[in-house]
């Protein structure tokens, strides 16, 4: 009899199913991430901050790793390289940017009211400032983006015009409309103008006090946006030489 008691428990045993601990998972299924937690979207966030600080170059994966509080395995699982994982970074946050701006064109375009060069170009700007003014990540992005616009690396050329381009373009022909008499050619040049102006300017605030000889400590966002509207507006819309 307990030969026979032993015999059944040991059967209902095997045919009972597995309990599923955690190292019973990962023997199962090697490299899978667990499902309790958005670990994609740290990296994410953990990478962005820590390529703006390094640069691609100066960044690994095992630093982005420790930062997130993951193994390298895991990131792999996610991103089959560091140079997928950077665009992956670039392209979340500029996107975001990129398509609002597409928004703000269109409202303008939509609106009814005349088109103005300066209208144009603050629609630019504004998502932007905002951006960079949103906290720790937006603040970062920004800093990542004048490293990525000084590198010139082909890669780099096609993640920009992966990212930006369509919103631009849509931003030269706007301001061709408005300007018939300069070429378009030209206001697309000056546009790269544009864009180096305020990386530097969100970049390098130091230098605002070294120029003005001391007398501008600090500035406030909605100000700067102003001051680099006037200037921009009226160099897009110069002479042409």
């Amino acid at each position: 009899m307990l030969e026979a008691a032993r015999m059944e428990a040991e059967a209902q045993a095997a045919a009972a199913p597995e309990k599923k601990t955690e190292a019973t998972e990962r023997r199962r299924k090697p490299g899978r991430p667990r499902k309790d937690g958005n670990h994609r979207e740290t990296i994410l966030n953990k990478a962005e901050i820590a390529f703006a600080e390094g640069g691609y170059a100066g960044i690994s994966i095992r630093d982005i790793a420790e930062r997130a509080g993951v193994n390298q395995g895991l990131i792999r699982y996610y991103f089959e390289s560091k140079q997928q994982l950077f665009d992956e970074v670039y392209r979340r946050r500029g996107g975001l940017l990129s398509g609002r701006r597409h928004v703000l064109l269109d409202q303008l375009l939509e609106g009814g009211k005349p088109l103005t060069v300066k209208a144009i170009v603050r629609a630019y700007l504004q998502p932007q400032w905002d951006l960079k003014y949103s906290g720790e990540a937006g603040s970062a992005f920004v800093r990542l983006q004048a490293r990525l616009h000084a590198e010139p690396e082909e890669h780099a050329l096609r993640l920009r015009r992966e990212v930006y381009d369509a919103s631009v373009k849509r931003y030269v022909d706007a301001l061709a409309k408005v300007l018939p008499d300069i070429p378009k050619r030209t206001i697309g040049l000056r546009m790269a103008f544009l864009v180096g102006t305020y990386l530097f300017m969100l970049n390098d605030l130091g230098r605002i006090e070294d120029l003005t000889e001391g007398k501008i400590r600090h500035i406030s966002k909605d100000e700067m946006l102003d001051h680099m509207v006037e200037f921009l507006a009226a160099g897009i819309q110069a002479a042409v030489p």
